[in-house]
């Protein structure tokens, strides 16, 4: 398996992806509703969706296709070659007409990401990582050196159900008390884009979150010098319990936080 190709695949299927929602981008298009009030999708997500897969069938048409669309897989397979993707991840900020929405494209072997690409047309940005780097319109990124958490912006990740509100104020109740400032974007993706190239120091959630949202941006950050684990501290993978990233220097003040939402012991 040649992963310098599988991360040029991941590249041009994001951006075709990411070309065909821009398309369609504040041109009024219908919302629909899936599984509640705020799980919005558009067929922008659809078309996009089949746009990436089309592209990375065109190199790999044996591999198997995780997405959060249509008939796709739902879970990463643990073993083989296999592609995690997201034609829009932030659709609530995209049908608001809010340019912070991304297409994320990740190759993933045996359950781990070997490439990743994360998208944001509408902010014209592209983050691509391989092995080792990590960049943004093709320059080299790298997370924040920031250590001083009283200095430090960080997100709360994932949006938590109206029947777990209080989780969601204990999130942000946890930032506040011990960093310098929250952000909230809406996207997942490209908040831990953010987080790889510097612009965020952290980003957190207590929750499982799907792979769509997340692999593609936690292979960013690690590319770039950051880390992400799990709420216990190990190694975060598609299935594990909460997601921690950070730029590994304040690493164990992000990790207090989020275990903070529950009322675990540090």
């Amino acid at each position: 398996m040649n992963d310098s190709s599988r991360v040029a695949v991941a590249e041009r299927a994001a951006e075709a992806g990411g070309a065909v929602a821009l398309d369609a981008f504040r041109d009024g298009i219908a919302v629909e509703t899936k599984g509640g009030k705020t799980d919005v999708v558009t067929q922008a997500d659809r078309d996009a969706q089949a746009r990436v897969v089309e592209v990375i069938r065109e190199e790999y048409p044996d591999d198997a296709i995780v997405g959060e669309e249509d008939e796709e897989l739902k879970d990463v397979p643990d073993e083989g070659a296999a592609w995690v993707i997201d034609p829009i991840d932030g659709t609530n900020n995209y049908v608001r007409n809010l340019r912070v929405w991304a297409t994320a494209v990740a190759a993933v072997v045996d359950g781990e990401p070997v490439a990743a690409a994360v998208v944001l047309p509408a902010m014209e940005d592209s983050y691509v990582a391989g092995d080792g780097q990590t960049e943004r319109n093709g320059v080299p990124v790298s997370v924040s050196d920031d250590d001083d958490p009283e200095t430090c912006a960080v997100t709360p990740t994932y949006w938590w159900d109206f029947d777990s509100r209080d989780q969601y104020a204990a999130a942000g109740r946890e930032i506040v008390s011990r960093f310098g400032d929250m952000r909230r974007f809406g996207s997942a993706q490209a908040v831990l884009a953010f987080v790889a190239d510097g612009a965020l120091d952290g980003a957190l959630t207590n929750l499982v979150a799907n792979p769509w949202d997340t692999v593609a941006g936690a292979h960013l950050i690690r590319q770039a010098g950051g880390e992400v684990t799990d709420v216990h501290g190990d190694h975060w993978r598609h299935d594990s319990r909460g997601l921690v990233a950070s730029n590994g220097a304040v690493h164990e003040h992000v990790l207090s936080a989020t275990r903070g939402i529950d009322g675990l012991d540090d």
